[in-house]
């Protein structure tokens, strides 16, 4: 009889074992509460403790219901995110801009490791690209091989390019948004030292792959796939690199609206005038809106720099519009790729709604203000510079248990971020320390749907990914930690 294989359960599951854990705490931990301030972060010394409020079955069944309802922004926005995506896909514009870059660097695939490392960077630091990168690898992985490269730089041009973007976050909706909405602050706060990183992560990222790729170039045989070369390619030399989607004229216009939406996105999110003192756009937007006929037209629109979920919902809602009419597709088709993009992001709306249901769990059975008082006393003699490195390091093991990096911030943020407010460290650097946090994880954890993915697609096995990669892994804990230690600092 063969042995059955230890297999470590589902996001989902996780995270109902984790409620049923916190609800059986509810029995066990006194219930407290704070006083709050108005903008949401509780008052140092106001803790005092109330009647429990222990949370049963029916409560562990209820909590995700109830954390749907709590996160429905986030929700719809990730929903209308992903029908936006699917027609974005649909049009091929990404793939054929990509192939465009390959195939103009012919000759001088050396230039071409930093190009798409930065190009599938910025795709992860602005709308968290990961799983469409494996459509990428029929074009890349047979140009490497044909310069003298293997698999392995391919994957890491690709993947650790993606890796990178989502380790510095900058604007990711899917988790920076997500996260920065729950900490009670803007995707905007905290985005200049996320720069930071991810160019520090971009410049170490494009050294390490460079350097293997030259090694690899010169001695083939230290690869680190050499011994089962013949496996590992076969599957590539079968493909036609040529056999891709033109740059059209309407693809290249595709590209160019669905680039202005991020962008406009990050505009929009900055806090400019609470944060900055610069008005320039709210006085923009007072003229627009006292403009006759002008104003009443375009309606009730926040200035940016006050935009937050339901205003970027409507943004990529009309932009699926537009891209679909851009493409000339009918109006049932666009519909249909609008269901099926939101489709395939359900899973993270649902993962959502069962993350927010710990929180529910916690503020329903009156323990949260406890779980804050012990960690008040606790960070009472710890350096208020070592606040975000640590958060970083704890969430490194964590998302081992919670590969999604939304469904990580939706059940960790609601706490860690007012236990930063107890130690005096703004909240955008919890934020940033999950965001980098859970995608150090997923640069080789075992659990990462993209990784598992990428690995047997390129017939890499993992445990030589795991030997290879841990050095530039430790790279980035390291520049991760001295960078918030810095920024604490300063």
């Amino acid at each position: 009889m063969e042995k059955k294989k230890f297999k470590l359960p589902t996001a989902f599951t996780t995270l109902l074992i984790i409620t049923v854990g916190i609800a059986f705490l509810t029995f066990i931990i006194p219930a407290g509460e704070y006083s709050y301030n108005e903008d949401g972060t509780p008052i140092v010394g106001t803790y005092e403790q109330v009647e429990s409020y222990p949370q049963g079955l029916w409560d562990i069944f209820s909590a995700p219901i109830n954390g749907f309802f709590d996160a429905i922004d986030i929700i719809i926005f990730v929903l209308v995110l992903g029908g936006c995506l699917g027609i974005v896909f649909e049009t091929k514009a990404i793939d054929a801009g990509l192939s465009k870059v390959v195939f103009s660097l012919k000759g001088r695939e050396k230039l071409m490791i930093p190009i798409l490392m930065t190009i599938c960077a910025i795709g992860g630091a602005t709308y968290g690209m990961a799983e469409e990168t494996i459509a990428f690898y029929p074009i890349v992985v047979p140009i490497l091989l044909l310069a003298g490269y293997d698999v392995v730089t391919a994957v890491m041009v690709i993947f650790l390019g993606a890796g990178i973007g989502v380790a510095g976050g900058i604007t990711n909706p899917f988790s920076v948004g997500i996260a920065s909405n729950l900490a009670g602050i803007s995707i905007g706060d905290g985005i200049f030292h996320r720069l930071l990183l991810f160019s520090l992560f971009l410049a170490f990222g494009i050294t390490f792959v460079m350097r293997y790729a030259a090694k690899v170039k010169m001695y083939p045989e230290k690869s680190i796939v050499f011994d089962i070369k013949s496996k590992v390619e076969a599957p590539f030399k079968k493909i036609d690199p040529d056999d891709v989607a033109d740059l059209t004229g309407r693809r290249k216009a595709v590209l160019a609206v669905f680039s202005s939406f991020f962008l406009i996105m990050v505009v929009a999110l900055i806090p400019w005038q609470d944060k900055f003192g610069i008005s320039i756009f709210n006085t923009l937007h007072d003229n627009i809106q006292q403009t006759p006929i002008l104003g009443v037209v375009l309606g009730h629109i926040s200035p940016f720099g006050e935009w937050g979920f339901g205003e970027l919902t409507v943004l990529f809602f009309l932009g699926s519009i537009i891209i679909g009419k851009m493409y000339s597709y009918k109006e049932d088709e666009i519909v249909h790729l609008f269901l099926n993009g939101a489709k395939d992001l359900i899973s993270v709306a649902l993962i959502l709604a069962v993350a927010k249901g710990i929180s529910v769990i916690m503020t329903n059975g009156l323990i949260i203000g406890t779980i804050l008082n012990f960690g008040e006393h606790l960070l009472a003699n710890v350096s208020s510079s070592i606040i975000a490195p640590l958060a970083y390091l704890l969430y490194i093991p964590l998302a081992f248990l919670i590969p999604s990096s939304s469904g990580l911030a939706t059940a960790t943020i609601p706490i860690l971020a007012p236990l930063a407010d107890f130690a005096g460290v703004d909240r955008a650097y919890i934020v940033t320390a999950m965001q980098a946090g859970a995608e150090t994880m997923n640069l080789f954890s075992p659990t990462q749907a993209v990784l598992v993915g990428t690995l047997t697609l390129a017939n890499i096995p993992y445990e030589r990914w795991l030997k290879h990669i841990i050095p530039f892994v430790l790279g980035i804990i390291l520049i991760t930690t001295v960078v918030l230690v810095t920024l604490s600092i300063i």
